[in-house]
């Protein structure tokens, strides 16, 4: 990469870095840059230790790992489909994920164990966008109908996710409620030690993978003249972007736009060669999210704003916006 480039990945990670530290300091309670480095060593007062160790630390990283997943999962998916509105939410992934996992916590409550929740959720996303992509072909996926299709299966998604809600015991109904708002409250090691397999493993095949990825973005026709296995490959890509969206929306609930607005931003800074867009937009993901659930948490205390609502109000104007974009290009 230029260096030009490489200063925008290093910027990147040193603000997430600094943005980490701000998140374990701010709180309730305010801990200095010293006291926050010994409380992670398990040093200094213990009441410290607690709030850092157990309440902001796996906080903080599962917003980390669902900022890259979400990210990444949106990159993979705008290059399969060569759309730049495209992201899990918008074309009805993250709708599939929310109706799988509510399945689960409403009707299966305390039956299985939590770190089963990352296979329902992909399960329904991958059904989900199974049904979009088949509705949207017609010699071809349009990236106009595959947007509307998605729009409207995650209308219908939707809808049965408030069924299961309503005719659920309020127990579990009330748990899966705050759950959809896209929240990281109480998030505790056995999320994290639930959600980092998942995201680890799936981003490890992705860049196995990556040069697949690249070939999608030149077209069917070249990409098949060059020996790839385009339908194979856009396969896997798309079960791959299932995955990483899916287990992020299991343990994070319906965290917003996202998945949409990262890879803009990377390609924006970096230009659109998938080996760099992939790391870029993992890097802005993980500070969207973490920077959202900084304020969120801090902002109004002492309520505990649900990091999804954030996401939704930034990346709301920002569809509206790419909508109006392409609809002058077209």
């Amino acid at each position: 990469m230029s260096k030009s480039r490489i200063r925008y990945v290093m910027g990147l990670s040193l603000l997430l870095v600094a943005l980490s530290a701000v998140y374990l300091m701010l709180g309730d309670q305010f801990i200095a840059p010293m006291d926050v480095w010994n409380a992670l060593l398990g040093k200094g007062d213990g009441e410290q230790i607690f709030i850092v160790q157990t309440l902001r630390a796996p906080r903080l990283i599962i917003g980390l790992l669902i900022g890259v997943s979400l990210a990444v999962s949106g990159a993979i998916l705008q290059s399969i489909v060569r759309n730049p509105l495209a992201a899990p939410d918008v074309v009805g992934i993250t709708g599939g994920a929310s109706a799988g996992a509510v399945l689960f916590l409403t009707r299966f409550p305390g039956l299985f164990s939590v770190h089963l929740l990352p296979i329902p959720a992909m399960v329904g996303a991958l059904i989900s966008a199974l049904v979009v992509y088949s509705l949207s072909w017609k010699g071809g996926v349009s990236s106009n109908r595959l947007v509307l299709v998605g729009i409207g299966v995650a209308a219908i998604l939707s809808a049965i996710t408030s069924y299961l809600l309503i005719f659920s015991p309020i127990y579990s109904a009330t748990a899966a409620y705050i759950w959809l708002t896209g929240t990281v409250y109480a998030t505790t090691w056995t999320n994290v030690i639930t959600l980092l397999p998942w995201t680890v493993g799936l981003l490890i095949i992705v860049g196995l993978t990556t040069r697949h990825v690249h070939v999608q973005l030149l077209g069917d026709e070249l990409a098949t003249g060059l020996g790839s296995a385009v339908q194979r490959h856009r396969f896997l890509l798309l079960l791959l972007s299932v995955g990483l969206a899916g287990s992020a929306v299991s343990i994070g609930g319906v965290i917003g736009f996202v998945g949409l607005m990262a890879p803009h931003m990377a390609r924006r800074l970096i230009g659109p060669v998938m080996n760099r867009v992939l790391p870029v937009s993992a890097l802005i993901g993980a500070i969207l999210v973490v920077a959202a659930d900084l304020i969120g948490r801090v902002a109004f205390l002492p309520h505990d704003i649900p990091v999804g609502v954030f996401t939704a109000a930034i990346g709301a104007p920002f569809f509206i916006y790419l909508l109006y974009r392409s609809r002058n290009q077209g």
